[in-house]
């Protein structure tokens, strides 16, 4: 296995991502996983508290190897690894930083609603290792953005919100292909369309993964431009305005959000650098924060509710000197500049400002 990664090393790769590294090994005496109560999955089988057939603490050897493999080309490991607190996710960095680079934090991915407090709690975990954080929201195995936390009726307005949140955030963001122009799940309707052996064995209680992973939605034309003739899954209903094509000629769409957002992310020194600064602490539906790097900070303030919201922020009292902040990016319309003492924001609403 080392040399396999050698071998691509050599022409040119720049690392690997490692598939449900923390399924490698399972217990050394092929113990069972305690059942947990008399629950039923969607599968029918008995809910597991899963202690030994995940994690085990000869997976860290492995990835030591590996990661020595990679150190001799300069290349970076990312990890798919499932973990249940940030003591578990912090081991895959490596007691001395000689693991993974850059493990993904999919506890993040257990928020399953628009909750400030669960996804502070998050942020607080992951910026309390010490380490690199590693974002994900969604990916071929998880529902998308667009139907996980949207109300059926903001969903637009929501994705940006999602968007604003992981896009500014220290670290690294995993995005998933289709979360830029709101592709939504496209679940099957019934069992003999169903392609994903998970769902077909779950059903119906478990639909799969075909929802998350159906085509790109390019343009309007048959097939949403992806494929000439029937794709393996089906493309979704709402191909017609959520797409590339079409998104790119409206200055509010999705698409042209993510283009601020991360141009902003690649521009902006204290949102490429800067540490994170959590702000308004106990607000149940307004999640604030700074980024501040050498003096420069951003605000980033994002209405998790439905209803409009003012935010008192003490930016003293985190030894941030500024009374006044200029727009770099709203998901509303927001003034160009506003006093940050106290900030009104729409509902589902994200603003991102320069201090000043």
């Amino acid at each position: 296995m080392f040399d396999v990664t050698r071998w691509w090393y050599k022409r040119g790769v720049a690392g690997f991502r490692l598939d449900a590294v923390d399924v490698m090994f399972v217990d050394s005496q092929f113990r069972d996983n305690p059942v947990v109560g008399t629950q039923k999955n969607a599968f029918g089988d008995p809910v597991e508290r899963e202690i030994y057939d995940k994690n085990q603490p000869e997976l860290h050897g492995v990835l030591q190897r590996l990661r020595k493999v990679a150190d001799e080309y300069h290349a970076v490991l990312i990890g798919e690894t499932w973990t249940s607190d940030i003591a578990q996710l912090k081991r895959y960095y490596g007691e001395h930083n000689d693991e993974v680079q850059m493990p993904m934090d999919f506890m993040f991915t257990m928020v399953n609603k628009l909750s400030p407090p669960d996804f502070r709690k998050q942020i607080d975990w992951v910026e309390s290792s010490g380490e690199w954080p590693v974002y994900v929201l969604s990916n071929h195995d998880i529902r998308r953005v667009y139907d996980r936390y949207g109300d059926g009726q903001h969903n637009d307005q929501i994705a940006k919100l999602m968007a604003s949140l992981y896009l500014t955030l220290r670290g690294t963001a995993v995005m998933y292909y289709g979360e830029e122009i709101g592709m939504e799940n496209n679940d099957p309707k019934r069992p003999e369309d169903v392609k994903d052996s998970m769902g077909r064995l779950g059903w119906p209680k478990e639909k799969g993964r075909d929802g998350e992973r159906t085509p790109m939605q390019w343009n309007d034309s048959p097939n949403a431009g992806f494929s000439s003739v029937t794709p393996w899954l089906p493309v979704d209903d709402h191909y017609k305005t959520h797409n590339v094509e079409t998104e790119r000629k409206d200055p509010h769409s999705i698409l042209n959000y993510y283009h601020g957002l991360l141009t902003l992310r690649h521009t902006n020194q204290a949102l490429l650098d800067g540490k994170y600064v959590a702000l308004d602490e106990n607000d149940p539906n307004v999640l604030a924060y700074a980024r501040t790097y050498k003096g420069k900070s951003v605000l980033v303030v994002l209405n998790m509710s439905g209803t409009a919201q003012k935010v008192k922020l003490d930016l003293a009292t985190k030894g941030i000197s500024a009374k006044a902040g200029k727009t770099l990016l709203a998901s509303f319309a927001a003034p160009e500049k506003t006093s940050v003492s106290e900030v009104s924001v729409e509902p589902f609403g994200a603003w991102i400002m320069e201090l000043e």
